[in-house]
């Protein structure tokens, strides 16, 4: 029997490492998927494995390479950004991969902002808030003065998706979803790497930008076999809606962050924007996605656990819950704040402290919960839109299954068309179609993302 030709995915997340196989109409065939425990850096900050990563990478490439049922074509990369990693001359690993939380001492930053401009300053030409380590090329820049030694052995510094193409290629390259994703390294202004980044000497480190659509032909085990040069995963979600829907739109990604993207911005980053959180991320050709993001997932997880001890739930009550007419309309009597946020930074403080004994169940306090979370959804929607002639909204992640939410959303958004999409490939099935030439139609993105159309609440008001 003959093998089945796939494209052969490797999407990591901070969490979940998965493992993909495709068919040549983008049908998952194979998945598999790992947690690897975190190690700790220098500093004792919790980081990637970087090692384990690598060492899992080769043994499910080896494993299906072995497979009698595929053959394997093509192979491409999504992870996470914010990520370098650091080689030397003889492509060895340096450094730890530095987590993109691990704070960086201010009187670094404060050298950096006053050699090169104001924190404002800075993140308008870069289309970048100020987020420290988040910002990845300060991360050479700190390395350059924590550790001058180690820094003067760096030959190449890759972004992730990149590291995980060239353990497979040996050609260090650099690609624009990763450059361009709130790095500090991009000037949008006049499309190349910022002036900083050509006085600190950091260039020379940094390879060749090339397509994201590149790939490098390798013979293995006697077959040629296409590999990509990887690409971050924020780009790769957004890939398949670019391939499917040709009008204006705006992807509301959600997890963990929950970033509103939309890729037909013609509008700049003004300084209020990036005080909200807008950035820029970067689409393969190198033209720019208007962005808006916050710490939603995180503060969701925090605040549930806080109502399900207050409560006493068993973990997990709260899924699968519905939204309730009654419940909603009671908390519409009282729209102050009654949730502090500990994960979101605001810039004016909304609740002095959370006091759950208002609420006469779990269920009220979830709906309140719900609600004030949408409302900070709603600005950074708005804010990722601008100016732009969007009427469709479409909304994936994790949050679609999350019934309240999303009916908050098509209430708040009466204007648009609003869809959720299920699709678990995610970020997956996009680096999968930048190896692939073909042009989709919609109706293989509407089976394909089980769309869902969501009504106002008001329709359904006056079903009651």
């Amino acid at each position: 029997m003959a093998k089945e030709n796939v494209t052969a995915i490797f999407d990591i997340g901070r969490t979940n490492k998965k493992f993909f196989l495709f068919d040549k109409n983008y049908r998952e065939v194979h998945k598999e998927y790992v947690r690897l425990d975190e190690i700790a850096d220098e500093d004792g900050f919790p980081t990637e494995d970087l090692s384990a990563l690598q060492t899992w990478l080769k043994e499910c490439f080896d494993r299906i390479s072995h497979a009698k049922k595929f053959n394997v074509g093509s192979i491409n990369f999504s992870t996470y950004g914010a990520s370098l990693v650091h080689l030397d001359k003889h492509g060895k690993v340096l450094t730890p991969l530095y987590n993109y939380l691990k704070p960086i001492p201010s009187h670094i930053l404060e050298e950096f902002y006053a050699k090169y401009g104001s924190k404002d300053h800075i993140a308008v030409e870069t289309a970048s808030p100020q987020s420290g380590m988040l910002n990845s090329g300060l991360q050479l820049f700190w390395l350059k003065r924590v550790q001058p030694g180690i820094f003067q052995q760096i030959r190449y510094s890759l972004h992730l998706p990149q590291y995980l193409s060239y353990l497979f290629t040996g050609i260090p390259v650099s690609d624009y979803t990763s450059i361009g994703c709130h790095t500090n390294l991009w000037d949008y202004s006049k499309q190349d790497y910022h002036r900083w980044v050509y006085d600190e000497g950091l260039e020379t480190m940094l390879p060749p930008v090339v397509s994201t659509k590149t790939s490098v032909n390798l013979h293995h085990k006697g077959a040629s076999l296409k590999i990509g040069v990887g690409i971050h995963d924020s780009s790769a979600a957004l890939f398949p809606y670019l391939m499917g829907e040709h009008k204006p739109f705006l992807l509301l990604s959600t997890g963990t962050w929950s970033v509103a993207m939309n890729p037909f911005t013609e509008n700049s980053l003004t300084i209020e924007d990036l005080g909200h959180n807008c950035l820029h991320y970067m689409r393969i050709d190198g033209n720019p996605v208007r962005a808006s993001r916050f710490f939603m997932g995180n503060e969701y997880k925090l605040q549930v656990k806080k109502l399900t001890e207050h409560f006493n739930k068993s973990d997990g009550h709260h899924r699968g819950m519905k939204f309730d007419f009654d419940i909603y309309r009671k908390i519409q009597e009282n729209t102050a704040p009654h949730f502090k946020f500990e994960g979101i930074q605001l810039k004016h403080e909304r609740a002095k402290n959370t006091n759950l004994s208002v609420f006469d169940s779990f269920e009220e306090g979830y709906h309140q919960l719900m609600f004030e979370l949408l409302r900070l959804q709603y600005q950074t929607i708005k804010r990722a839109i601008g100016n732009s002639p969007i009427k469709k909204i479409y909304i994936d992640g994790g949050f679609t299954d999350n019934d309240i939410f999303v009916k908050l959303i098509a209430n708040h958004f009466k204007q648009y068309k609003v869809r959720t999409t299920q699709s678990p490939l995610g970020s997956a099935l996009g680096a999968a179609m930048v190896m692939g030439n073909e042009k989709l139609d919609k109706s293989f993105f509407k089976e394909r993302y089980r769309m869902k159309k969501l009504m106002p609440l008001q329709i359904l008001e006056n079903k009651r």
